[in-house]
């Protein structure tokens, strides 16, 4: 049984890609921590699409948590068709004042998770022909972010891996697209404690926004899509901007948010 695998899928954008893809008649495979939700969100997709949806509950930032996810789906017979990348987190303050343990799993998360599940189904997709995988970035991808040093960093690593994918898999039927959004209205803000931040009151996206333009990115195989023009206008800026204008000015977007 083919399926798309989400993961993060019981908040956020994950849920929203679950319920896009729903309504495309896809069958998924959701994968969350909270099995409760994921539960809930499954019966819900079942009853208002006609489609299958299987739910597997596993924390992906346990050392573990990929390798018993994948034993999982070989176990039910299922083959992973297309894989979004969703889960992640972040964490606002100073580097030495955030707890290394939640720094730790960040990383992990964000980045080895990511990379692992990648590893796992992509042989399958290129002895099949087909496939795609689309990795959750963000425009913090695109410059260095005092206060939110390792988050950043951990974007940084998403956007580079994912377009040398892209790169590795061209012409071979797989496609790689990596989605970078800006501040989007999710549960991302409470978890990084940003709720009271200017740029998220006056500037967060509508998370359905966001997932139209990850699923249309895939489908064309983008290999990196900036969702919303502002955003997109922000990023590419960057790129002109010596790098010490662009970490000291995410620094202080950052910093002005403390207290």
């Amino acid at each position: 049984m083919d399926v798309t695998l989400i993961t993060g899928a019981s908040a956020g954008l994950g849920t929203g890609f679950a319920k896009a893809l729903a309504a495309q008649k896809r069958d998924l495979l959701l994968v969350a921590r909270r099995e409760d939700r994921l539960a809930e969100l499954a019966v819900e997709l079942e009853r208002g699409n006609g489609v299958s949806v299987k739910t597997i509950a596993v924390d992906l930032a346990a050392p573990d948590g990929p390798e018993k996810l994948m034993a999982e789906v070989a176990d039910r017979g299922l083959k992973i068709d297309t894989l979004i990348n969703n889960a992640g987190f972040g964490a606002r303050g100073a580097f030495a004042d955030i707890d290394l343990a939640e720094q730790k799993r960040m990383v992990t998360l964000n980045c080895t998770a990511l990379m692992e599940l990648c590893h796992r189904v992509l042989p399958g997709m290129l002895e099949r022909g087909r496939g795609g995988i689309l990795n959750v970035a963000s425009t913090a991808s695109f410059q260095p972010g005092p206060w939110m040093a390792v988050y950043y960093a951990t974007k940084a690593f998403v956007l580079s891996f994912s377009e040398a994918l892209h790169e590795e898999v061209r012409g071979r039927g797989v496609k790689v697209a990596a989605l970078c959004p800006g501040p989007t209205k999710t549960e991302f803000a409470d978890v990084a404690g940003m709720n009271d931040s200017e740029l998220f009151k006056r500037f967060a996206s509508d998370p359905a926004a966001v997932v139209r333009d990850g699923l249309a990115a895939l489908e064309h195989n983008q290999a990196v899509k900036i969702s919303g023009v502002l955003n997109a206008m922000m990023a590419e800026s960057i790129r002109f901007a010596p790098r010490v204008v662009a970490r000291r000015f995410a620094g202080g977007l950052q910093k002005s948010r403390q207290g």
